[in-house]
């Protein structure tokens, strides 16, 4: 699988992101360290919590990191969601979670598939 193959499973946009940082060996550098990030997780305990802020600002985080790297699914239903939490509605945050958590799942499972055909 290639980085561009990556974007495709993912639903990103591979081309936007190269773009940008003008090299796709940075773009691979910084996809590769996208599922490292604690802010799914931070976001998932702090909705359990009730604890808006936090949740808001894992969102919120994700939302900033996704359109940064072209991961155009995951950036537009956390983005609904970070819109949700920042009115503060904690319900609706939770009701909006399952997009996001589909879309998570998918764009990491990509990463993975790249990261193992690639021999990374």
């Amino acid at each position: 699988m290639t980085i561009r193959e990556c974007y495709a499973a993912l639903g990103g946009d591979y081309d936007e992101v190269l773009g940008r940082l003008r090299s796709e060996r940075l773009v691979q550098k910084f996809v590769l360290k996208f599922p490292q990030d604690g802010s799914y997780e931070l976001l998932l305990t702090s909705l359990a919590a009730g604890n808006k802020e936090e949740a808001f600002r894992a969102a919120h985080t994700i939302k900033g990191m996704c359109q940064n790297l072209g991961f155009t699914a995951l950036a537009a239903t956390s983005s609904v969601l970070t819109e949700a939490l920042r009115g503060g509605d904690l319900a609706g945050g939770e009701a909006l979670l399952p997009p996001v958590k589909a879309d998570y799942e998918r764009t990491v499972a990509a990463i993975a598939a790249f990261k193992e055909s690639a021999g990374l």
